[in-house]
C-alpha cells in the first residue's frame, strides 16, 4: 500500500535516464574521489574544507554547473558547495574544477534533503542558490516540486543570521507558489516587495539564454535569513 502523499519522504529530486559523455564519465571515475564529498551522518567542517575562505554558499542542483564553476573562478575567497545527483552534471563539474584548479568549489553527489539534514550545521552558510528548479508542469506531477514548505524548513536553519536564499525560475505559476511557501515560512523575510530585482552578480546559464531568447519572463526570489 503507498503512503498517503503528505507521508512520504521528502526527496529533492527524481532520477531520470541520462547520457554522459567520454568526459563526464572518465571525470565523474576518476575526479569524484579528488573533489567529492561523500555523504556522510555527521556534520562537515566548512572552515577545515575550504581554508582561508570568508564565506560558504551552497548550491542545490547545479545541472551542468556552468554558473556553480564560474562563480567559484569569480570568488575565491568564498566557498562553494554544490549538490547534485544527475552524474553528467556532476562529472562536467569534476572536469572544470580539475581543470582551473578550483579550491573552492567542492562537489556532494547525493540527495540535498539528506545533506542537509546529516551534513550541513545550522548558521554556517551565507547563501543557500537554487537557479532554476525542475518546475514540473503537469498538475499530477506538482506534488514533486521540491520548493515547498517542508524543505524549506529543512535548509533554513542552515544560514546565518543576514544570510540569504535565492531562488530563480521561468515557470511563472511556480514562481507565484515558491513566493508564497517563502512569504509564509518563518525565519526568513523577503529583501523586495515580491519578485526581486535580477542580480547583477549572477551569471546566465545556457538554459535562461535560451529562454530569454524566446521571451520567457525570469523570476527572482531573494529571501534574507532573520537577525
Amino acid at each position: 500500500m503507498s503512503q498517503p502523499e503528505s507521508r512520504r519522504e521528502i526527496r529533492s529530486y527524481v532520477l531520470r535516464a541520462t547520457r554522459m559523455s567520454k568526459l563526464q564519465r572518465r571525470s565523474y571515475a576518476e575526479l569524484l574521489p579528488k573533489y567529492g564529498i561523500p555523504f556522510q551522518e555527521r556534520e562537515l567542517d566548512l572552515s577545515s574544507l575550504f581554508p582561508g575562505t570568508e564565506k560558504s554558499i551552497v548550491e542545490v542542483g547545479f545541472g551542468m554547473g556552468e554558473v556553480t564553476v564560474q562563480l567559484a573562478e569569480q570568488n575565491p575567497s568564498t566557498a562553494y558547495l554544490g549538490i547534485e545527483v544527475h552524474k553528467p552534471g556532476v562529472g562536467k563539474v569534476m572536469s572544470e574544477i580539475d581543470l582551473r584548479g578550483l579550491d573552492n568549489l567542492r562537489v556532494v553527489n547525493h540527495d540535498a534533503v539528506e545533506v542537509f539534514r546529516s551534513m550541513i550545521p545550522d548558521a554556517s552558510l551565507d547563501g543557500i542558490h537554487l537557479f532554476f528548479p525542475d518546475p514540473w508542469p503537469k498538475k499530477k506531477h506538482h506534488k514533486r516540486r521540491l520548493l515547498k514548505a517542508d524543505f524549506l524548513r529543512i535548509i533554513i536553519p542552515a544560514l546565518k543570521p543576514g544570510g540569504y536564499l535565492y531562488i530563480c525560475t521561468d515557470w511563472e505559476e511556480y514562481a507565484e507558489e515558491i513566493l508564497a511557501a517563502c512569504t509564509a515560512q518563518e525565519g526568513i523575510r523577503n529583501a523586495y516587495q515580491g519578485f526581486a530585482e535580477a542580480q547583477a552578480w549572477r551569471p546566465r546559464t545556457k538554459f535562461e539564454e535560451k529562454g530569454l531568447a524566446k521571451e520567457h519572463l525570469i523570476r527572482e526570489i531573494l529571501f534574507l535569513k532573520d537577525t
